[in-house]
């Protein structure tokens, strides 16, 4: 049988056709969202249909949902034998991984440890051959339970207190909102919204309350979960005294430059009562002074007398008599008893 060049293109392509086709395979991965844990390690399930080995192909797994502009979408790179990891988001190092012994059998599964906030998203696996390539998707939804709220006093503003409540380590951002003692809504401004290095939500909120019957309130927060609702609160007791009653500006003005004049007219009556005490105390101990000084004299004299002894005196003694003096003869710097 003679072949012609016809024939032997003929069977080069049916041949090129069936290799072609050998080598097709379809990437399947799970039907369902997954649903993380933070904190814990999970599988996003991918392999390839038949059971075909991955051992000489390009497995890669990337971000599709990632915001603009991020240069960086991949989370974990598998080729030529062995793991890549130059371009790898930096949020995935040293957390991903794929089960090297499963890729004989076609299990291009991805394991990733330690789920943070960042890891809540659309995921691509991407298996590639020669010639032909194929992927499925993965959503994931990472679900964490933060921390009871905390509240505490930031001050006195606009004839009330402002009070501040903050809770921590939630994903996806939770609700925050402040009640009265009836469990009434209070009015407050809009929350503010954070994320720390691991995607976590911090959420803060204020509002400002008067005084009431019990000033008793409560901050709550609610995260909305697939099949479930969250709820924490913290209940916070103000005492009356710590509340500013409402006044106007003008009442608080005087009664600032009321106490002021009073603490300045006390200040000043009291300077002066210790000045003048100071000044009595002075004088009286001049006084003393000057008077112990005489008396110190006096008892010298006496002392002087009765050391030495005085005969005139003894003479004047001997003719003492008494005398009468009549007032209407005396003079009249006299003081003459009657």
């Amino acid at each position: 049988m003679m072949w012609t060049w016809t024939d032997c293109l003929c069977v080069n392509i049916l041949l090129l056709l069936q290799r072609a086709g050998s080598e097709k395979f379809e990437v399947l991965g799970p039907t369902r969202a997954i649903v993380a844990v933070a904190g814990d390690d999970i599988i996003l399930p991918c392999y390839i249909k038949s059971n075909i080995s991955a051992e000489d192909m390009r497995v890669d797994w990337f971000r599709v949902d990632l915001p603009e502009p991020q240069s960086n979408i991949r989370v974990h790179l598998y080729q030529d034998g062995g793991d890549k990891y130059h371009d790898q988001i930096l949020s995935y190092r040293g957390r991903t991984s794929l089960f090297k012994e499963e890729l004989k059998k076609g299990n291009t599964a991805l394991k990733l440890t330690r789920v943070q906030g960042t890891d809540d998203g659309r995921y691509k696996c991407l298996v590639q051959s020669k010639t032909h390539y194929d992927d499925a998707t993965i959503q994931v939804y990472v679900r964490a339970i933060g921390s009871k709220p905390e509240v505490s006093i930031e001050g006195q503003k606009e004839g009330g207190m402002t009070l501040l409540c903050v809770s921590k380590g939630w994903f996806p951002e939770p609700e925050l909102e402040w009640l009265d003692s009836k469990g009434v809504t209070l009015s407050a401004g809009p929350s503010e919204t954070d994320r720390d290095y691991e995607g976590f939500y911090i959420v803060k909120l204020k509002t400002i309350v008067k005084e009431t019957d019990i000033n008793r309130f409560t901050c709550r927060v609610r995260q909305s979960q697939i099949y479930d609702v969250i709820k924490m609160e913290t209940e916070f007791h103000i005492p009356s005294e710590l509340i500013l009653v409402h006044t106007d500006p003008w009442k608080v003005a005087l009664a600032v430059i009321v106490s002021l004049v009073i603490v300045l007219v006390a200040i000043s009556a009291f300077s002066i009562w210790w000045w003048k005490k100071k000044d009595l105390i002075t004088k009286l101990k001049k006084n003393l002074d000057h008077n112990s000084r005489k008396l110190k004299i006096l008892a010298d004299q006496l002392d002087l007398v009765n050391m030495k002894g005085c005969p005139e005196l003894e003479t004047i003694r001997k003719h003492a008599v008494d005398v009468t003096l009549d007032p209407d003869t005396a003079h009249h710097y006299s003081c003459v008893p009657e």
